[in-house]
């Protein structure tokens, strides 16, 4: 039951969100949202053991307030790799290669975000992940030699404090 009115609740937000400012009451009509809280409600059904395992940990607000302040160290990232791409374009100064990180994450959530935060940012891309011991293998389009040289590889130099970010949100 508390699987199914997490799935159902967290559904008619999203479905608010997307639907905002179409209507006359508030931001939405009447009929949008008893089509809404219906929708959600299936939705609730269909996909209550898809979204909520076992965990609850996610529906922990300070989670989510670390999730909000993730999207500002992520995005000052991706504003200096965005410029970091544009100089090895522009110089042709590359070094590409395929390089194992261990983040030291648990979760399947963990990884999955640390994954996509890696791909998102402009000059690396997350190839593959080692289901074992939850190792990333990452191509980054510059290798540096101090990378190299430190065994096992120090997440920080392909991606900085990401994994520290997302081991408070996810973990």
């Amino acid at each position: 039951m508390k699987a199914f009115a997490v799935t159902a609740i967290v559904a008619f937000v999203a479905y608010l969100i997307l639907t905002a400012g179409s209507g006359h009451l508030a931001l939405w009509s009447i009929d949008e949202i008893i089509i809404g809280v219906i929708l959600s409600i299936i939705v609730g059904i269909l996909s209550r053991g898809i979204f909520v395992k076992k965990s609850y940990r996610m529906l922990n607000p300070k989670r989510w307030l670390f999730g909000l302040a993730y999207i500002g160290p992520f995005f000052i990232a991706m504003a200096k790799a965005n410029l970091d791409v544009a100089y090895r374009v522009i110089t042709g100064k590359i070094r590409p290669g395929i390089v194992k990180i261990s983040p030291n994450l648990k979760t399947d959530l963990g990884i999955t975000m640390l994954a996509n935060s890696i791909t998102l940012t402009p000059g690396t891309l997350s190839v593959d992940v080692d289901e074992k011991s939850n190792d990333l293998y990452v191509h980054w389009i510059n290798v540096k030699d101090e990378a190299m040289k430190k065994m096992p590889r120090d997440y920080r130099y392909v991606c900085k404090n990401f994994p520290d970010w997302i081991r408070r949100i996810a973990e």
